[in-house]
């Protein structure tokens, strides 16, 4: 899977056919219609799709992170109203599209760095120690070990540890987890690598038309065909700004995709609101704790709507019920039910319901440590448990000095004194 010769130059693409994924998906299946269709380029798909295989396979010897989330593909009609929402399929012609870009991307980007010109690059730093740490405390819990330390961990020790939790209960919001402890990627003037693919070069090159990153990357291959001292000195004062307005751009263009993506979500669940659904809990908070869908639709369950009080578990993550016991954590099943959906601000909100999906653990009782702090266990607990010992307390003790007036046949000390102030008062 390694480049071994490559050309950089200004080229005209030739449509032979035109495409869709579905069209190379159903040809790789065996589709009869499919390969008859595109029959002269089938042996080209073929040697695409085996290309694919070995690009994939070298990515993954090297460390590449594969974080196959699931995304929503919101089907709407001619008045832009939704009627669905599924979600996207990746075949072998959209991984292998990708596989191509990648080599692509990687080839342009070390040929600059390695001409030692101005360029600008994409990075994606090493995860931040922090953050690292609090996912492997979490991953901890389900009783997972990772390799490595926080200040230091090899993108194949992630790579194991994905492989590991994959077809398991809860494996996707456990990938979305570590996603979320990785630091977001970012262009830049300066080469760091991708940590994510274990690309020690990387650059947006093959979209110029809808990145601007890219078709800067397009104007400097065709600036450097001929290499200037003025060329190279305005490309290095261009360059930071242009790489810091774009990663913020890019940052509000995803923002923006995630509000009218929540828009459309929850004006398809207007209808359905009442309803009962089955889903799995994708993030738990203080506040609550919110649901996915299969459908990647997410609503949240409001703390106040459970039945009984909650203790919010920083470390593990998790929401328990003082009295029942009952424990909610990251990627357990729930049944729930839609109780609003607001199109406007993109809302979702579902009600807890009882269930066979529920999961009850023994509430701790309070211990002291040695350092004297107070474990596991909530302070009004902890109150009702003093009063009980203290009232037990008083009636062993009354007990006790009752059956010892009798032993010794003295009368307590109480009705001597109450004797006394009798024959005072009647003096």
């Amino acid at each position: 899977g390694r480049v071994v010769n490559y050309t950089i130059t200004q080229t005209v693409i030739k449509t032979s056919f035109r495409m869709t994924y579905s069209d190379v998906n159903e040809m790789l299946a065996g589709n009869p219609e499919k390969i008859e269709q595109f029959k002269p380029i089938m042996d080209s798909v073929s040697a695409m799709a085996e290309l694919h295989k070995i690009l994939e396979d070298m990515r993954e010897r090297r460390g590449a992170l594969n974080f196959d989330t699931s995304e929503a593909r919101i089907l709407v009609n001619d008045k832009g109203m939704p009627v669905d929402i599924v979600v996207r399929e990746r075949g072998t012609a959209e991984r292998m599209i990708e596989s191509f870009m990648l080599a692509a991307n990687e080839c342009v980007a070390e040929h600059f760095a390695k001409a030692k010109l101005p360029f600008i690059y994409r990075i994606h730093e090493e995860p931040k120690a922090e953050k690292l740490q609090r996912f492997m405390d979490y991953a901890s819990i389900f009783g997972i070990q990772i390799k490595g330390t926080a200040n230091k961990m090899d993108q194949l020790d992630l790579q194991d540890f994905m492989a590991r939790v994959q077809g398991k209960p809860g494996a996707e919001v456990m990938n979305m987890m570590l996603l979320r402890s990785m630091q977001q990627a970012r262009y830049s003037e300066h080469n760091h690598g991708h940590y994510g693919l274990a690309a020690e070069y990387y650059t947006h090159f093959t979209s110029p038309i809808r990145r601007y990153p890219d078709l800067l990357v397009h104007r400097m291959i065709r600036e450097y065909t001929q290499v200037t001292d003025e060329k190279i000195e305005h490309f290095r004062n261009v360059i930071p700004e242009l790489a810091t307005s774009s990663s913020t751009l890019e940052r509000r263009a995803i923002d923006a995709e995630r509000v009218v993506e929540a828009m459309k979500k929850a004006e398809y669940m207007e209808e359905y609101v009442g309803q009962e659904f089955d889903g799995v809990v994708a993030s738990v908070v203080k506040f609550g704790m919110f649901i996915e869908l299969p459908n990647t639709i997410e609503g949240l369950v409001h703390i106040t709507t459970l039945p009984e009080f909650y203790n919010y578990n920083e470390r593990t993550l998790t929401l328990q019920g003082e009295k029942s016991g009952k424990v909610f954590r990251v990627g357990q099943q729930i049944k729930i039910k839609l109780t609003r959906a607001d199109k406007e601000t993109g809302d979702i909100d579902f009600e807890y319901i009882p269930s066979d999906y529920d999961v009850i653990e023994k509430v701790k009782k309070s211990r002291q440590d040695r350092s004297g702090k107070d474990k596991r266990r909530p302070k009004s607990d902890n109150h009702k448990d003093h009063k009980k010992d203290h009232k037990s307390n008083k009636q062993r003790n009354h007990k006790s000095s009752k059956s010892s007036s009798k032993k010794t046949g003295k009368k307590p000390f109480y009705k001597e004194v109450a004797k006394k102030k009798t024959r005072k008062a009647k003096k």
